[in-house]
């Protein structure tokens, strides 16, 4: 193992700091290492193999997919996406899908979207878009731009302009920002990487009137959270709220790479039109597959009930094991993404779990991040349990 992680380290830019593992394979919720070494995952793949690994329904669904066709480009129809688009807008309310490779790529789609719905209604390009402090929403330089961690952003500047960062649930510092050029609040309704912060449920609502009032767009980013994660398909629906642009990702395709943002009618009339926006990849027949793979196993196998049984399950464990041990501040999240708030960095923590056969990921310095696949066990999250109170 550690001569193919030289080799790596020679020829791939350092832009990650990895772990010293390779992985081989996965199945269920464990993933296995090149010396064999057998490991239970808590990461996903950062929340995205929501289903586990090696399920033999999605598995053979991508195959017979690879053998009909994989690409055509977006110049023609595609069953499959043509499915999967019919799907997701039955599921969240909101009639339009673009699909993209990514969620940074969806979030980029999401901001112009925005901007070309407020140009073609006042005629100038000079709109502001409010986003929240600790957000992060991806890598590209329009995601980067309304992300709200300063040091993400400053090596890159000039990013795109005219965005104003508030503080999530707190509704003053949104409204002081608000003129009369706002065109779209942007937030993540549950900040996973900036720490795992749930959007109040006051604080969202009074968002979504501000929004109706001014004719401002609501873009809730649920690339991490959505898809089932926090006990309901998507987490705002747990708010009594819909947002105007859904950004989702990750979990969406069950390891394959897929992103989307969805529009209401209203906004997808007024905003985009044909040679604004495109992909050579988004939406292909493969990864429409994939989509369409997850969303029936999400059908046939309740997973929306598992996740809420085993989220009760872990919140509980964590709950006592922050009770009794004082190294720890808090215990935060929604569903199957968790986040326990230690007084220092977690990264020994970490990597001492990882010894001891348990993936873990953190959110921020000081915060260990829980994000399972959905179907994971009561059995499992005691396993899980066992090996961090022996870390921690």
């Amino acid at each position: 193992m550690q001569e193919h992680i030289n080799q790596a380290n020679q020829s791939l830019l350092h832009v990650y700091n990895r772990f010293p593992v390779i992985w081989e394979r996965g199945d269920g919720c464990y993933l296995y290492d090149v010396n064999g070494k057998k490991y239970l995952d808590f990461a996903a793949g950062i929340a995205v193999f929501a289903l586990g690994y090696n399920n033999s329904y999605y598995n053979n669904a991508l195959k017979a997919q690879i053998d009909k066709i994989i690409h055509t480009s977006n110049n023609y129809y595609s069953h499959p996406a043509n499915l999967a688009a019919k799907r997701l807008t039955a599921l969240t309310g909101l009639e339009r899908v673009f699909f993209t490779n990514s969620g940074t790529e969806a979030v980029e789609g999401a901001i112009k979207a925005a901007r070309k719905y407020a140009y073609l209604k006042d005629g100038h390009s000079r709109h502001e878009i409010i986003a929240m402090n600790r957000s992060f929403h991806g890598r590209t330089m329009g995601a980067l731009s309304v992300t709200g961690t300063e040091s993400y952003r400053t090596p890159f500047e000039p990013l795109i302009g005219l965005i104003k960062f508030a503080d999530l649930n707190d509704f003053a510092s949104v409204l002081s920002l608000v003129s009369k050029d706002t065109c779209a609040i942007i937030l993540e309704t549950v900040q996973a990487e900036g720490g795992i912060y749930p959007a109040e449920q006051e604080f969202l609502k009074k968002i979504r009137a501000l929004c109706d009032e001014k004719d401002i767009l609501l873009i809730l980013d649920e690339i991490q959270c959505g898809v089932g994660r926090t006990g309901t398909m998507f987490a705002y629906e747990q708010y009594g709220i819909k947002p105007d642009i859904l950004t989702c990702a990750k979990a969406l395709g069950g390891g394959f790479p897929v992103g989307a943002f969805l529009l209401s009618e209203r906004v997808a009339a007024n905003s985009l039109k044909p040679g604004d926006h495109g992909s050579t990849y988004g939406g292909n027949p493969l990864g429409a597959a994939a989509i369409n793979a997850v969303l029936d196993l999400f059908a046939e196998n309740n997973v929306i009930d598992q996740v809420r049984q085993s989220a009760l399950y872990l919140e509980q464990n964590l709950d006592s094991l922050a009770a009794e041990n004082d190294t720890i501040v808090s215990r935060r999240g929604m569903g199957l993404l968790q986040g326990l708030e230690c007084r220092g960095p977690v990264g020994e923590i970490i990597l001492r779990a990882l010894d001891k056969g348990l993936v873990l990921i953190n959110a921020g310095p000081n915060v260990i991040r829980f994000v399972p696949p959905l179907i994971i066990s009561k059995a499992q999250i005691d396993e899980m349990m066992a090996i961090l109170k022996s870390v921690i």
